[in-house]
């Protein structure tokens, strides 16, 4: 584990790699989706401004869910929650990023479908090096396993010094090769957003069943129920434009 890189010295600021990997995420989703803007006929660059927003959007709505979810559950201060360094919810970011780059689309004057199929891709891989970032600090691993392959996470949050499921390999080991579906569907799909929830809500069903989380409604944990919305939000979008694309023809 190595939940810190380096700190900066005189102002004793830690470096986290989870910090270092979100950067990653961002900036190669930034440079798959301006691939995909320019296989579309879009200025390329643009990808890079809208960075901007899905950065800001993804980051501010990720703390915002947290913050939320956590003080109603816990009664922990919501400020406290919200300005401490570590705690980020993925989905929270996944629909401020998905509403900021869609205003950011209109703004510079792009079709927002257009970039949301651009950013399927991106939306796999950038996920799936966020979680090389949780593996490294020891956060959102699973349940107590005897498999050979468990992880000990003395240093995690939180801390277990028993064998766990390393839940965070297993949906890098899933995303990646949607990703590449994705990839291989670019031009053949009428809507690739809608594949990459599907695919998204899929994975996030069954791993989490290997988690620690909580039940909170009908069986299901939290990010289970989310994994369903997920499901059901991709299969459908992806039905409406599949058949929009029929009348069309």
């Amino acid at each position: 584990m190595y939940p810190e890189l380096f700190t900066i010295p005189y102002v004793n600021f830690p470096i986290s790699t989870f910090g270092v990997m979100m950067a990653i995420a961002f900036l190669t989703g930034s440079w798959i989706t301006s691939l995909r803007m320019k296989e579309e006929g879009l200025d390329p660059e643009l990808a890079t401004t809208l960075l901007v927003y899905v950065m800001l959007g993804g980051i501010a709505g990720s703390k915002l869910y947290f913050a939320v979810d956590v003080h109603l559950r816990t009664g922990i201060p919501f400020t406290d929650l919200l300005f401490a360094r570590d705690g980020i919810t993925w989905y929270g970011g996944l629909l401020a990023a998905t509403a900021a780059g869609a205003v950011g689309s209109r703004i510079h004057g792009v079709s927002v479908l257009t970039v949301m199929n651009c950013t399927a891709v991106a939306g796999a891989v950038g996920q799936s090096l966020g979680r090389v970032g949780c593996f490294l600090v020891g956060d959102d691993y699973g349940v107590v396993t005897d498999l050979p392959w468990g992880v000990a996470f003395p240093q995690g949050a939180p801390p277990t010094l028993e064998r766990v499921h390393p839940t965070q390999i297993y949906e890098i080991l899933w995303l990646l090769p949607v990703a590449a579906l994705l990839w291989r569907r670019r031009h053949k799909s009428p809507f690739l957003f809608g594949e990459y929830l599907a695919a998204n809500g899929f994975g996030r069903i069954f791993i989490e069943m290997l988690r620690i989380n909580p039940k909170v409604a009908f069986g299901l944990t939290e990010p289970q129920i989310v994994g369903v919305v997920l499901l059901v939000l991709g299969i459908g979008s992806w039905l409406y434009f599949q058949r929009r694309e029929s009348l069309a023809a």
